[in-house]
Order: C-alpha cells, then structure tokens, then sequence
C-alpha cells in the first residue's frame, strides 16, 4: 500500500498556522519550534531557506534576515495526522536561538521547578541582533521587492511599481524638496521622518533598477578603503618631508 500526503491535505489551524519542529540535519538535534502559514511553507519550499510567521509581530520572516544564521532546509516532513510539520536543515552561523544558545531548548527543569540554562552560549545575542543602518536597509529592500513580486492592490509599493520608473523619480523629486524643507525646522522629527520617507522611495529605486543594498554598501566601503589609503600616503609623505 502506498501511503502519500498532499500540500492540500495539510491541517493548519483556525488561525491559519501549523507547528514546525527544526532538527538538525546532520545531528538530529532538536534547534527550535515555531509555526509557519501557507505562505510561509510556500517560500520554503520555492527558496530552500526556513520561511516562519511570527505570531508576536504579525509577519512572515525568514530565519537569519537579521543574525546572518540562515537555515538551509534538507527536507520538510508532516507527521501522519498533517497537522504537524519536521524541518531538517543546515544551520548557518554558531546557533538558532535569539538568546545565544545553539538549541532553544536549552532550559531543563529542577525537581524545584526551576527552569536552569543547561550549557554555554553559542554567540553575543547583543552584538547579533543589534540593530544596524544595513542590517534595516536591506530588511526593507526584501520587503519591497516581495511587493514587487507579490503585489496586492492595497499595496503603495506595489502601486509605485505598477506606475513605472517615471513616477518613482518624481516621488524622489518631491521627497528630496521635503528634507531640505525639514532640515529648516527647528525641531529634529521632521527631517527624521522625511528622510526615512526618502531613504523608502530610494530603496523601490533600487529594486526597480535591479540594484542591491549590499552593491551600494560595497561601494561606500571601496571609497572609504580609498580615502584611507590616500590619507596614509599623504601622512607618510609629510613624514618623509618632515
């Protein structure tokens, strides 16, 4: 008897979810549990990499969008009821917990009824997760090319695409006009708020044009490389005259 299940068949909960045990490919090891809808499944299985919904802020994610510790999925396997699913991967990076540790399950309970850290910690949490200007840079570029390739009608992003290369420049124009006016202010929330509102249409640029963050960051990086290489020259130069 040949037993099979369907994508179709699985059972996700009223609120739309499903279970997701993670294991370790290689060693077994239990790393994490979280839930995934069927968006969520859908971009795991297209991009071999550990797609979830997070429950507390109402969003896909992808494992590793901000720590760099991705997960590269090896198979994804229901359990007999399908309302369960088992995700062997390859974890990237030391750990997939946000605490450190290698493993989530890192808490054993005393007989005292005290949950105590069982190990050390894989990684700084702190210096991982810290927020950097890249790091939010490129979290937005995701989100807006997955509003270019997803659009929905409610969407502005999608509606700026729709629009063309044409309306996201005047977009540009007329943000760019809105900074200098607010850099007039004498209160600092006005320029912060139309610069991120400029830095967002410069980003739907970018992904309109084909162009990464990481390629600009690459550049203002080779310019600065650049800049202290000159420097040092310069101050050998002024050495040797000296």
């Amino acid at each position: 008897m040949e037993l099979s299940i369907e994508l179709s068949d699985l059972k996700f909960e009223t609120n739309g979810l499903i279970p997701v045990v993670v294991q370790d490919a290689e060693t077994d090891e239990v790393l994490m549990m979280a839930y995934m809808n069927r968006e969520a499944l859908q971009r795991t299985i297209e991009t071999g990499r550990a797609w979830y919904w997070s429950r507390s802020r109402q969003k896909l994610w992808m494992k590793g969008e901000t720590s760099g510790h991705y997960q590269v999925v090896k198979a994804v396997i229901a359990d007999c009821d399908g309302d369960a699913l088992l995700l062997k991967v390859e974890q990237q990076g030391p750990g997939a917990c946000h605490q450190g540790f290698k493993s989530c399950f890192h808490y054993e309970l005393t007989d005292e009824g005290k949950a105590v850290a069982v190990g050390r910690p894989a990684f700084d949490p702190e210096a991982v997760y810290e927020e950097r200007a890249q790091d939010v840079f490129e979290e937005l570029y995701q989100v807006v090319v997955d509003r270019r390739d997803r659009p929905t009608e409610e969407s502005y992003t999608a509606y700026l695409f729709r629009e063309g290369l044409d309306k996201i420049l005047k977009k540009i124009g007329e943000e760019s006009a809105e900074v200098i006016i607010a850099a007039k202010n004498d209160t600092k929330h006005p320029l912060l708020e139309e610069t991120a509102d400029l830095l967002y249409h410069l980003t739907v640029l970018l992904a309109e044009r084909g162009v990464t963050p990481r390629q600009v960051f690459k550049v203002l990086r080779d310019r600065r490389r650049k800049a202290d290489t000159q420097d040092g020259r310069a101050a050998e130069q002024r050495s040797d005259e000296g």
